[in-house]
């Protein structure tokens, strides 16, 4: 009688296995088809507007006026790119921290990385203090963000690799970096000039309106470097969501694990905030988004998280240009303004604090 019932339970599990899985591709579709749209009025919008036939010309190479070739594709298409790179790189970083250090609020900018990189382009700014040759000036703002961002990651693997660091406190002393760092940068904007001051202001508000086919190609490979890392430890990160004697039951080296994973994000988040400045909140929001769809199952939580992050910031591209027509708002304000209250819902929520 029992042969009987596993044997008409297992094809009705099968199936319904399958059909978890697709929905789960169904969503992660969904949010590929919002982020094209999302992209495509990116181009649209500008002190210039366009129509959507007039977008999709230009970028199939077909019949349209020159000016609005040039604008589409050699202005307009590096930016919308770069948010869509940004978006998911920050996602995915955001949503590892949270995986490897159990706590739905930590992210790159919660963590202090954002912080830094601002403390160290400010240095640029302000100082001049740059560790490359006069020939090499338009990369040193750059530059110092990602080595100061790496310098705070570097930090924090030491402090989680001592005997006795739990996930809390790692999380306690990224906030601790986060009002140091921000102590540092008010300091130094304190004796800035105003040329200084106004530029660093532009930066920490975050802003992809100096991106370039570069600086985009960069970012793009550091995403997809550390894509097939993190793909290659999805299962041990699958297993580390059920807790950490269930994941080393499995076999997994939670440490090794954690401290990996920590460097690799911290690495990827650098890059991300050295070149369009702090962009906060996507880190948090993005993952979060990715796990009401498709769970906490690393095959479809990591891409659709790469693709909520993308289609968030991408959307905010999309806002900050239609708020005031004729201005275009700093990025990171808008996420701010779609963060904040994200944030605030999440602290309060039963379900954030069941973690």
């Amino acid at each position: 009688m029992s042969e009987l019932l596993i044997s008409d339970l297992a094809p009705s599990g099968r199936t319904a296995y399958r059909r978890l899985v697709g929905r789960r591709l169904l969503l992660i579709g969904g949010l590929a088809l919002l982020l094209l749209a999302s992209i495509v009025a990116d181009l649209t919008l500008g002190p210039a507007r366009y129509g959507y036939g007039d977008v999709l010309r230009a970028l199939l190479g077909l019949d349209v006026p020159m000016a609005v070739s040039v604008v589409v594709t050699e202005i307009r298409l590096p930016v919308a790119l770069m948010a869509v790179v940004v978006g998911a790189s920050l996602s995915v970083a955001g949503a590892q921290m949270q995986t490897v250090l159990n706590n739905p609020l930590a992210s790159p900018f919660t963590l202090g990385i954002s912080a830094a990189a601002g403390f160290g382009a400010a240095l640029g700014f302000v100082l001049g203090a740059t560790l490359l040759p006069p020939g090499w000036s338009a990369w040193s703002i750059p530059v110092n963000a990602f080595l100061a961002a790496m310098g705070c990651s570097l930090l924090i693997h030491f402090f989680s690799s001592r005997r006795g660091m739990g996930t809390e406190t790692i999380v306690l002393l990224g906030i601790a970096l986060v009002f140091t760092f921000n102590a540092a940068l008010a300091a130094l904007e304190f004796v800035a000039s105003e040329q200084a001051l106004a530029a660093v202001v532009f930066w920490t508000m975050g802003s992809l309106g100096r991106t370039t086919w570069p600086k985009l190609g960069i970012t793009a490979a550091c995403l997809l470097v550390a894509w097939p890392l993190f793909a290659r430890q999805a299962w041990a990160l699958t297993a580390l969501r059920l807790g950490e004697q269930k994941a080393a039951s499995f076999g997994v080296n939670v440490g090794r694990l954690r401290l990996r994973t920590i460097l690799l994000v911290s690495g990827l988040a650098s890059i991300t905030v050295a070149f369009v400045g702090t962009i906060g909140f996507i880190g948090l929001v993005g993952p979060h988004i990715a796990r009401m769809l498709v769970g906490e199952d690393q095959r479809f939580f990591l891409p659709a998280s790469a693709l909520a992050g993308a289609l968030v910031l991408s959307a905010a591209s999309v806002l900050s240009k239609s708020i005031v027509p004729g201005l275009i708002l700093p990025i990171g304000v808008v996420t701010a303004l779609v963060g904040v209250p994200f944030f605030i819902s999440l602290i309060l929520s039963t379900r954030s604090r069941a973690w």
